[in-house]
């Protein structure tokens, strides 16, 4: 009976473990390891540069003294360093990526294949690396397309919804790490929509499935074998935090690219401000969700579409926008000539424009340099110190078409202008909507505005607008 009851634990003792395994339904990684891995590819490229020498050691023998009884050892040297910065190198560089066709079109970062003179593509079958050509890149998103003439009927990858991934679901990664082929790596969802500050279209799916350099270009693979992503980035010593490029951005582009099309993306010609609950409050909405217009640029789609530099955008095709980067990608994923209708935010009520997209430019930058600003200004309410902006060689260098608005001098410490952001060599343009050119205009404004209520400010920062809420202290 002993012997009996002891056999019984023991079984209990190994069986039970493995109950809770199978209850808990922990994926078992071999067989879709196996098949998805036979189409995801080696990259390595290679780059001609000019020569470079040991800078360091150069300078060294340029600035050693004439006189030294070494000078002759030194002239040496230093013709020895000179011819090596004559000599052409090559630098080399490691990444991944995947089969997406059985006749040899290849996905990858652009930034794994940028710039490089040779491209070398390794199968996990075939020993001999073939030639890749590249078909067509994306700077603002980072990929790429390849074509290797391999004989055909190779493995695939299909490309799966990463709109329907959800956060805890589990991925595998597959690639190039350190120039280690092939390694598979295991992880979940850990979120979605992240913004890393990579590009204007960055929101990435997050994962702790392991990735370091050279996974770039790599796929990430749901438990159905698809795509749902493209190991893109990292965090420089993080640990469990690495970042995809969604399938659903990703296979529309590539898409393009295959066909032979030029990538072109919807441009509404704007800048644009997240709102915050000040400044929510302050344009008369409840709730901080929506797009704050900071500017309208003269000749371009939005404008001739009737916007306005203030409006709020609330909705794009009928469909609720809460933040710059939605927005964004929603507008640069219409085709130029494409009409959308916007819902706009303005003096309080709901106003619809019809808009005619143009064709946005992949390097738009409105930024403008600022230079000289002279510190002399009178103190006033709010913690501002404030003086009219003087002829046009200075308002040219703040960014403004014509001499107008009140340039910021100082911001008194803990003040509410200092807590709102509005900084030293912003120009505040308006004030409520009402133009203010003079400090006694900008005090007429906060005078006519009840206590405990906002005063909405457009400021002109470095050839930019921007908008800042300030609540006025009650009394």
């Amino acid at each position: 009976m002993k012997r009996f009851m002891a056999l019984c634990a023991l079984l209990t003792f190994l069986v039970i473990p493995n109950l809770v395994l199978a209850k808990a339904g922990l994926p078992d990684f071999t067989d879709l390891a196996e098949q998805a891995g036979k189409a995801v590819v080696n990259i390595s490229t290679t780059k001609n540069v000019a020569g470079g020498g040991n800078m360091q050691m150069k300078e060294f023998f340029k600035n050693a003294p004439k006189n030294s009884p070494f000078r002759d050892f030194f002239d040496q040297f230093e013709r020895y360093f000179n011819q090596q910065e004559a000599t052409p190198r090559k630098l080399s560089s490691l990444g991944s990526g995947f089969i997406i066709s059985s006749d040899g079109y290849i996905v990858t970062n652009n930034h794994v294949v940028a710039e490089a003179d040779e491209i070398k593509v390794k199968l996990l079958s075939r020993d001999k690396p073939y030639d890749a050509k590249v078909i067509g890149r994306d700077q603002e998103t980072d990929l790429a397309l390849l074509k290797i003439e391999a004989g055909g009927n190779l493995p695939v990858l299909a490309f799966g919804n990463s709109d329907a991934t959800r956060v805890g679901e589990w991925v595998l990664a597959i690639g190039n790490p350190f120039g280690l082929g092939h390694t598979v790596t295991a992880g979940i969802i850990s979120g979605k929509g992240r913004h890393i500050g990579a590009g204007p279209f960055d929101s990435f799916l997050q994962t702790d499935a392991s990735i370091n350099p050279g996974n770039s270009g790599g796929p990430l693979i749901d438990m159905d074998g698809k795509v749902v992503g493209i190991n893109t980035a990292i965090v420089p010593n993080g640990q469990g935090i690495g970042f995809a490029t969604p399938s659903s951005q990703a296979d529309k582009i590539i898409q393009q690219l295959k066909s032979g099309k030029k990538i072109k993306r919807g441009w509404l010609g704007i800048t644009m401000q997240e709102l915050d609950e000040n400044t929510a409050k302050g344009v008369g909405l409840k709730e901080p969700k929506g797009v704050l217009v900071a500017q309208v640029i003269p000749g371009d789609p939005a404008d001739k579409g009737g916007m306005k530099t203030g409006d709020v955008i609330v909705k794009a095709a009928g469909q609720n926008v809460d933040n710059p980067g939605e927005l964004l990608q929603r507008i640069a994923s219409m085709r130029p000539g494409d009409k959308v209708q916007l819902t706009v935010w303005r003096q309080n009520h709901n106003v619809d424009l019809i808009i005619t997209l143009g064709e946005r430019k992949a390097n738009f930058v409105a930024e403008q340099e600022q230079r000289g600003v002279k510190p002399n200004a009178p103190a006033m309410e709010l913690g501002l110190g404030l003086r009219p902006v003087e002829g046009g060689e200075e308002a040219q260098s703040l960014g403004l078409s014509k001499p107008q608005g009140l340039l910021v001098m100082e911001i008194k410490p803990g003040s509410v202008a200092a807590q709102v952001d509005i900084q030293p060599g912003d120009v505040i343009i308006e004030a409520n909507r009402r133009p203010v050119n003079t400090v006694e205009q900008l005090r007429a404004v906060i005078s006519g505005s009840k206590q405990g209520g906002m005063v909405m400010l457009l400021l002109k920062r470095q050839g930019r607008n921007v908008f800042r809420a300030i609540t006025l202290d009650k009394k």
